[in-house]
Parts: structure tokens; sequence; C-alpha cells
């Protein structure tokens, strides 16, 4: 264990941010850590500290709610994400968008590469953007490479709602918002989301806000 003398800014960071217990605060946009490479974890955590942080990472995912979240979402800037999604959604959801089950997963230093040249574009929100929604077109199939928590070697190939999520957070780790990939005229509050284009594709929205869908 490191004394206090050694260690890492960011694990004094990491403590202070815990201490309240309870779910962490989200950062919202236009705070630079969205903006900036996060660091690639090489220990600067202590893995009692690493255990506690993604502990408050996933109870603050599920609070938000959410079905990702990325450590710099939380204001440190450390290449650490975590996902899960049950995948609660209507049948007909599931089949267009492919939005099957993700198990909870730690992913540290994570990196993804298109699994071939299909493309999906649907919906997606962040917990950094509250409030809005927009359409972005993504690999629709990715091979993700990382670590777990236990620094163990991740290296699977995931298609559909799943690969969706991993390219989301593991782009949260290099600075990008997944509005810098969206198109721009299909942006959408949450209520004309709910009242309007909630249907399980985004032709209709296509259509009547007037963007091309690949």
């Amino acid at each position: 264990m490191a004394s206090p003398h050694t260690r890492t800014p960011l694990a004094e960071q990491v403590d202070e941010l815990l201490a309240d217990g309870g779910p962490l605060p989200i950062v919202a946009a236009g705070d630079p850590v969205l903006r900036r490479p996060a660091e690639p974890f090489d220990g600067q955590l202590e893995p009692a500290l690493l255990t506690r942080f993604v502990q408050a990472l996933r109870l603050t995912m599920h609070a938000a709610p959410g079905v990702g979240l990325a450590a710099p979402q939380v204001g440190v800037g450390l290449r650490i994400a975590v996902v899960e999604d049950p995948a609660p959604v209507p049948e007909e959801v599931r089949e267009a968008r492919g939005r099957v089950p993700l198990p909870f997963r730690v992913l540290v230093n994570p990196s993804y590469e298109a699994v071939g040249t299909e493309r999906a574009a649907f919906y997606e929100g962040c917990l950094s953007v509250p409030g809005w929604q927009a359409v972005v077109a993504r690999h629709a199939g990715v091979r993700l490479r990382a670590l777990d928590e236990r620094g163990q070697a991740v290296d699977e190939v995931l298609s559909g709602w799943p690969a969706r999520i991993v390219q989301h957070e593991t782009d949260h780790l290099e600075g990008t918002l997944y509005l810098d990939r969206a198109e721009p005229r299909s942006l959408s509050s949450n209520d004309a989301m709910a009242h309007r284009w909630n249907q399980p594709t985004p032709e209709r929205a296509a259509r009547a806000l007037g963007f091309e869908l690949p």
C-alpha cells in the first residue's frame, strides 16, 4: 500500500471524491475534463481504492440511470469506464437496435476497432449532456480490447447496442462527446423524443428533420 507521501494526485482526488459516499456528481459538457484524453491507468490507484472507485462508478451509473459511465464523467481523468445494460426494451426495439443485455463489466484502458464496414444509426444520449439526444452513426460491430479491474485481458467482438455502448464510453476517454459524431439536424430534446421520435429506428425523424442515414 502506498504511503500518503507517495500517493498520486489522482489517488488523492479519487479518495476525496469518495469521501461522502453515495452516487458521484456527474460532470456536464463544458468542463475541460471531458475534452482531454484521459491518462492510461497504470496503478495510480491502489487495488482497494480502485475497487471503491469502480463500485462508486457503478452506483452512479445505476442512479443516473445510464448504461455506461466513464471516469472523466465524474471528473477523474483516467482511462476507466463501467458498462451494464439489462436491456429492458420491447421486442421490436430489441430486434431493430440489437439491444441485448450487456453484463456489468469494468473496462480499463479500452480500445476498439471496427469489425466489417456496416454502420448503424440510432438516437443516443449522454449523462454529461442531459436533456438531449441525437442520431449517431457508429460501427455495427467492434472488437473490444481492454483490461478488467483485476488486470485480466478482455478481447471480444460485440455487435448491436453493446457495441454502441462500448464505442460511446471509449470515446469519452479520448475527450470525444457523442455530439461530435452526431447528425446536427437530428438533435432533439427528451420531450421531443418522448412525443415524436420514440420509434425503434430514426427513419421517421430523418424524413421530418431533413438528415440522411447510412
